[in-house]
């Protein structure tokens, strides 16, 4: 059919527009959230593409289910706003006849959503926190800020650089601050680098420096005065702590169905049923009064698909909390959201007002 083919093409283009914008606000915020945390020294500079990438394998399940949400409503909101939904509405084609061609693309997505949030988000989330434990178990040269004093792992260090070389792994005018056998130690050089042996064990390099050494309350210092000075960095062995719900792989939470796995569970299993229900709500929702304007009904789905989200979450919360069981928590509010769909369709079939027994 010739408009089920125009329908599909738009809103795959205006799919295509809608998730480049969503996805790149959504790199953007947590590519500048995770500089600062590098600017700062909490990681180091070469972890922030990564940690970017597992942000946001873990947000595409919300990316596509809004981005199918907006497609949909964009798209027939502006068939509907050029007349062309009327003229396809004199050959004979009703708002029920543009459910098959929305649901040939918006079932895939349904299939995507749920492999992502099943087995894709699980995965990244855990990738990401062990990625985090590995950067952690290191002391990184290059993770210290210029003008911030920072305390290695093992509290034994302190490092403070005045700016940084061409490369981020080359430190100038370094202060380094020691305590060894009850012995104070500092350590001043023009320059440092980092470099790794073939066995894995890293050193730090210090070039053209002095180094003063003695016990604090007593005159017996000694200075030193070096052009190049090694100091072994100590590996700092990290707590493994217990891994989130999030990042617990779904057969596992099948395998364990406690309380918490139970609610992260339904979570998962709840996220492709949302995006088919703001599928379907897209379709009544395009059909807009003119005397309203034409902005009237954006702003009407906004505020459902905000209300639904924040129900849901709440729903997860109190599940979590044990206040509800975990099939009446978010399954609940997708029947709401069902019941919704189910009266906006009929809203329109009927094109009766909403309170109109009170009227006669």
């Amino acid at each position: 059919m010739i408009y089920r083919r125009a329908l599909i093409q738009e809103i795959m283009l205006t799919m295509l527009a809608v998730f480049i914008a969503l996805i790149s606000i959504t790199a953007v915020t947590q590519w500048v959230r995770y500089l600062n945390q590098a600017a700062a020294g909490f990681i180091a500079p070469e972890a922030v593409l990564a940690f970017l990438g597992f942000g946001i394998v873990s947000a595409l399940p919300v990316l596509l289910t809004v981005t199918l949400f907006l497609s949909i409503l964009l798209t027939l909101s502006r068939m509907a706003r050029d007349h062309e939904m009327v003229v396809w509405q004199t050959a004979g084609l009703g708002m029920m006849s543009w459910i098959p061609p929305v649901m040939r693309i918006g079932l895939p997505i349904f299939f995507f959503v749920a492999i992502i949030s099943l087995v894709l988000s699980p995965w990244s989330l855990r990738k990401s926190a062990e990625y985090r434990q590995q950067l952690e178990s290191r002391e990184d040269v290059s993770s210290i800020a210029p003008g911030v004093f920072k305390e290695s792992k093992q509290n034994e260090r302190v490092y403070f650089v005045e700016s940084l070389g061409t490369s981020q792994a080359i430190v100038k005018n370094v202060f380094m601050r020691t305590e060894q056998h009850g012995k104070l130690g500092i350590i001043v050089a023009k320059q440092g680098a980092q470099f790794i042996q073939p066995n894995g064990d890293r050193f730090l390099a210090l070039e053209n420096g002095r180094r003063y050494e003695g016990t604090a309350g007593k005159p017996d210092y000694k200075i030193m005065q070096f052009q190049r000075y090694t100091v072994r960095i100590e590996p700092y062995e990290v707590k493994l702590g217990v891994p989130s719900t999030k990042a617990i792989p779904t057969l596992d939470l099948l395998r364990n169905r406690s309380l918490p796995n139970l609610a992260e569970l339904h979570w998962r299993l709840s996220l492709p049923v949302s995006a088919i229900l703001l599928m379907l709500l897209a379709v009544p929702l395009s059909y807009f009064n003119p005397r309203s304007g034409r902005s009237f009904h954006l702003i009407a789905a906004l505020l459902i698909y905000t209300i639904y989200n924040n129900l849901l979450s709440i729903a997860h919360a109190s599940v979590i909390n044990g206040k509800v069981s975990p099939w009446l928590g978010v399954w609940s509010v997708h029947l709401v959201m069902l019941l919704a769909v189910t009266f906006f369709y009929y809203r329109r079939q009927t094109v009766k007002p909403l309170l109109h027994w009170m009227r006669k």
